[in-house]
């Protein structure tokens, strides 16, 4: 019996930077800004940046640059100060070769447990709702209650600040529209239950 392969990982993207400070994006020919690379930082889509002169591989500085800009919205700042001085106190110290392996076992930790949470919450609620339609929804009904289970399983696959490559989030752009989408789909939902409360009471 033949086995299935997984595919294999996409290439990294390669992103060039210039004297201007311009980043090139090799894959669609196109300039891009650090927002850019943000949102392919989100969507789990890996790159590398290179010095467009020297070939030097740049990708931790540009990483770094990407965390100073969204640290500067007001809205987005997410690093405590006190956190900030005891790095800023690692550097030089006799550990600091610890602290890299460190932080990254303890972020992947906390993706782990952050996506371990996101399908506890989701199994709960789809079975409490189907629960509930079991139980409550008149005959007719049930549809529209699984409906609401496939659009609170979208709005809460929304929210994963910390998502890796295994599961990535899309852009802030696209998330967007998806959240529009589904008040859309809440205020249709919310008719159409309506309107069959109606018709429920004048039958009977």
């Amino acid at each position: 019996m033949q086995q299935d392969h997984e595919a294999p990982p996409e290439p990294p993207v390669v992103v060039k930077k210039y004297a201007n400070r311009r980043l090139y994006n090799t894959e669609t020919s196109s300039y891009i800004t650090l927002d850019t690379l943000a949102d392919m930082v989100r969507a789990g889509r890996h790159f590398v940046v290179s010095d467009a002169k020297t070939g030097e591989d740049i990708t931790r500085a540009v990483l770094t640059q990407i965390i100073v800009e969204e640290e500067s919205k007001d809205d987005r700042a997410m690093l405590p100060i006190n956190f900030l001085r005891q790095l800023i106190g690692l550097y030089g110290d006799n550990l600091q070769s610890v602290v890299p392996r460190y932080l990254d076992s303890a972020m992947s930790q906390f993706g782990r447990q952050q996506r371990q949470m996101r399908e506890a919450m989701q199994q709960t609620v789809q079975q409490t709702m189907q629960q509930t339609m079991g139980r409550f929804l008149p005959p007719g009904m049930e549809e529209i209650g699984r409906q609401n289970i496939a659009m609170i399983e979208r709005a809460m696959g929304l929210f994963a600040p910390f998502a890796t490559a295994e599961g990535g989030t899309a852009p802030m752009d696209e998330r967007d529209e998806e959240i529009r989408t589904l008040r859309a789909e809440v205020e249709r939902l919310q008719a159409e239950l309506a309107h069959t409360q109606r018709s429920s009471k004048q039958g009977g």
